[in-house]
């Protein structure tokens, strides 16, 4: 590659960064005149590239918003965070229904990058190990459906959503968004049901269609999505309810009992937490609460308090227990 071409596009990997470039910047990050920059620049809008002139004190160049580029120039860092990007979010649930864009996105990739770059960057997938299996990954939301959400909460537009619960039930809603969260390889929007001054929350891979509707509404002052989600979830109903004390801090009971599980209240004076939670079984419980090791008394299900008496049981046969191994003749 010949010196000016390769300097023009350099000048286009600056300008991708984004913003405003000053000539003088530019200029000096090139190491030519500003001269020589401006026809660098006509040169990129000869092959169609939307550079933009910007007058004024602090003007320069800049690429047209939202404008393709078709040379994507990428540094070695930014390519494997992109391509390592794609990867975790595989993993963690985050992709949207049109999954396969993400393949094809780090193949485009893969396919562009230098073979010593590529090389590298295979060695560290390769070699790269994931704590906790993948597992069956939960169905993922429509990107239109995302999109179109994600616009209302940011312009604070109320939307109308095709909603299908979990028993099949297919409904219209209202919903005034404040937020998306995901939680567990899970997207959620939470808000505001209009009709009825309540809050509710819904999994986006449930929702089959998505409306902006007209108007505009108030997000309440304060809020937080992600802690909504969470106590939407720790509420929700269950087989058992289930409230116990502990002699702990939120921090320490949320290691072993997240907030999208349990909802912990301020403690008392002598440091008395009251924890609230719901759960289909029990039967986990008794392990958990063994592993806080933390004082904690149980209020309700009386069924826990046996779970916990078997438990401490089979726990201190096995600590008198003594293992005699014996040689075969």
């Amino acid at each position: 590659m010949s010196r000016p071409t390769a300097r023009v596009l350099a000048l286009l990997e600056l300008l991708q960064a984004g913003g405003v470039r000053t000539v003088a910047e530019l200029a000096d990050r090139l190491g030519v005149d500003e001269r020589t920059v401006r026809r660098y620049a006509a040169h990129l809008v000869d092959l169609d590239v939307p550079v933009e002139s910007v007058r004024g004190r602090y003007g320069g160049y800049r690429l047209a918003p939202g404008y393709r580029m078709p040379p994507l120039m990428l540094t070695d860092d930014e390519a494997l965070a992109v391509l390592l990007g794609l990867v975790a979010g595989r993993r963690a649930g985050l992709m949207t229904a049109m999954g396969a864009a993400g393949e094809t996105a780090a193949a485009k990739i893969r396919r562009v990058l230098p073979a010593p770059l590529a090389r590298r960057l295979d060695a560290v997938l390769g070699s790269l190990a994931f704590t906790t299996p993948p597992g069956e990954q939960p169905a993922a939301p429509e990107s239109g459906v995302l999109l179109a959400i994600a616009d209302a909460i940011s312009h604070h537009r109320p939307i109308s959503i095709r909603y299908v619960a979990a028993d099949g039930r297919r409904s219209e809603r209202t919903l005034h968004p404040y937020g998306l969260v995901t939680h567990a390889g899970r997207w959620y929007v939470t808000g505001a049901d209009p009709a009825i001054g309540e809050g509710r929350t819904f999994r986006l891979d449930r929702i089959t269609g998505a409306k902006t509707l007209p108007g505009v509404f108030e997000p309440p002052a304060g809020l937080d999505p992600a802690r909504r989600v969470l106590t939407g979830l720790a509420t929700a109903p269950y087989r058992y309810e289930v409230t116990l004390l502990v002699q702990g801090t939120a921090e320490q009971i949320h290691t072993w009992l997240p907030p999208g599980i349990a909802i912990v209240g301020e403690p008392d004076a002598g440091g008395w937490s009251r924890v609230e939670l719901r759960a289909e079984r029990l039967d986990w419980l008794p392990g958990v609460l063994a592993s806080l090791d933390l004082p904690f008394a149980v209020e309700r299900p009386d069924a826990l308090r046996d779970l916990i008496a078997e438990h401490a049981d089979r726990l201190l046969r096995s600590a008198l227990r003594i293992y005699t191994h014996c040689e075969g003749d």
